[in-house]
């Protein structure tokens, strides 16, 4: 609070975002997406692998303000950064990493890797589905969202978080003023504490694995 009331170049780095598995209620980092997204000033990053993590403390050391990475304990994809050069990102903006007609798969974080398997299922199914790494949950890409949703039948939007105050819920609402009637389902975990399990079977258990 006092941090982002006088605006302060302060990088608060998160390392337990979302579901961490066996250690249960008391050490998943799943509401920090919520209580920091309602705090002016924060900007709140998710970045979906190793490559993604590295560029934000490099656009965060650069950007002046308070701003939020969180990212999961445990490994990444194995994305190779070690020898790459560090890389701005736009705050706020989104990427395409997969074309569809479709469904439109907003996912945020990590949860970036699942949705891509995801979207490849579909196809068996004739579903044809694009896949938007958000990067940011604070500020969020409203011009790509809008542009989307006018060109896809159904948006998901996939965090690992708890829904309640959450970005899909953010996503929800820049629709609704909009006025876009585009069906959204939204997936994360519901307003419950999650008890202990690996991190595939909480999220299997939640409703939001791939």
């Amino acid at each position: 609070h006092d941090v982002a009331l006088q605006n302060l170049p302060v990088i608060f780095c998160l390392d337990r975002g979302g579901l961490v598995g066996e250690d249960g209620a008391t050490h998943h980092g799943v509401f920090d997406i919520a209580y920091l997204g309602c705090v002016p000033n924060m900007i709140v990053a998710t970045p979906s692998d190793e490559w993604e993590l590295r560029n934000m403390m490099f656009t965060a050391l650069q950007s002046d303000v308070p701003f939020a990475i969180r990212y999961p304990r445990g490994t990444g994809r194995g994305t190779e950064w070690r020898n790459m050069p560090f890389e701005s990102i736009e705050v706020g903006k989104a990427r395409e990493v997969r074309e569809g007609r479709d469904v439109a798969v907003f996912a945020f974080g990590t949860m970036c890797v699942d949705a891509e398997q995801a979207a490849e299922q579909a196809k068996v199914i004739g579903v044809s589905a694009a896949v938007y790494d958000m990067r940011f949950a604070k500020p969020l890409d409203k011009e790509l969202i809008l542009d989307v949703a006018h060109k896809v039948k159904r948006i998901v939007t996939i965090e690992d978080g708890i829904i309640r105050g959450g970005a899909g819920e953010s996503v929800v609402k820049l629709l609704n003023d909009n006025g876009i009637s585009t069906q959204v389902t939204t997936l994360g975990i519901d307003d419950k504490f999650v008890e202990h399990g690996s991190v595939a079977e909480l999220r299997h258990i939640c409703g939001y694995d791939t």
